[in-house]
């Protein structure tokens, strides 16, 4: 299988290229507002360095968030162009499964401690996840152990969300949003922040290898026309699909 992971959800711009005989390559570079500028040329480097061309690929996986809202619009958008060109199936997952992934992925199967994905959300807010991982249990994937906090949270939220997390068990914390905010979360000592700048973006290369992993556990791949983003906010998600859509024509005026 050639799979092709697209990531856009944070500032920084990600991708990565599984193909059939595991070989594997990555390219990231940090975005701010060039998502798209940065997008279709890492997708030519990963090709280039694989020895491959987009008509090799089996399957697309994207990152759908939450996470910025214009980076989640061109990694998605570009994602969809091209399964549509390409008449191959999507699979979309979440931004917070693919850091929760990237920090068990580092723990190894017995130091394993409850994982936090957090990702900067602006405005103040961030999106977060809790994952209880069990120590010794085989790798599972993320989605399966997930505490989901649905809402955009305030920091203070966040810091009293966490602390109460901590006082179960040792806790390990990822993403950008936890590096903007570390200030609120490094006073608790049972809070591990050690990963949170090298881990503050989702790795493309472990969104492809959890894409994988669930369509080889049997998850249908998605057509363009299904996969949708998680905005997360109200608000972004009809801009994106109300406001943004083509006008319809106005009704001629009865005489």
């Amino acid at each position: 299988m050639n799979l092709l992971a697209i990531e856009s959800a944070t500032d920084m711009v990600g991708v990565a290229l599984l193909d059939d005989d595991g070989a594997s390559a990555e390219r990231s570079h940090m975005g701010g507002r060039a998502h798209a500028e940065l997008l279709v040329p890492a997708i030519e480097e990963v090709c280039a360095v694989s020895g491959r061309v987009v008509g090799d690929l089996d399957h697309i996986a994207v990152d759908i968030g939450p996470g910025l809202f214009t980076g989640l619009r061109v990694g998605v958008a570009t994602a969809k162009a091209l399964a549509q060109a390409l008449d191959i199936g999507l699979v979309g997952v979440s931004s917070l499964d693919v850091l929760a992934a990237a920090a068990a992925e580092r723990q190894g199967n017995e130091e394993r401690t409850t994982v936090v994905s957090v990702v900067d959300a602006r405005r103040g807010e961030v999106f977060a996840a809790a994952y209880h991982f069990r120590p010794g249990a085989e790798p599972v994937d993320p989605a399966s152990v997930r505490e989901d906090r649905l809402e955009p949270m305030k920091p203070a939220a966040l810091s009293e969300w966490v602390v109460g997390l901590a006082e179960r068990g040792p806790v390990t914390v990822v993403g950008d949003g936890a590096l903007r905010y570390i200030e609120l979360l490094s006073p608790h000592h049972s809070v591990d922040l050690d990963w949170a700048e090298s881990l503050a973006a989702p790795p493309p290369l472990v969104l492809a290898r959890l894409a994988v992993a669930r369509l080889a556990a049997g998850m249908p791949a998605t057509s363009a026309t299904e996969l949708v983003p998680d905005y997360r906010r109200a608000a972004d998600a009809k801009i994106n699909w109300e406001q943004r859509s083509p006008a319809r024509p106005a009704r001629p005026a009865r005489p």
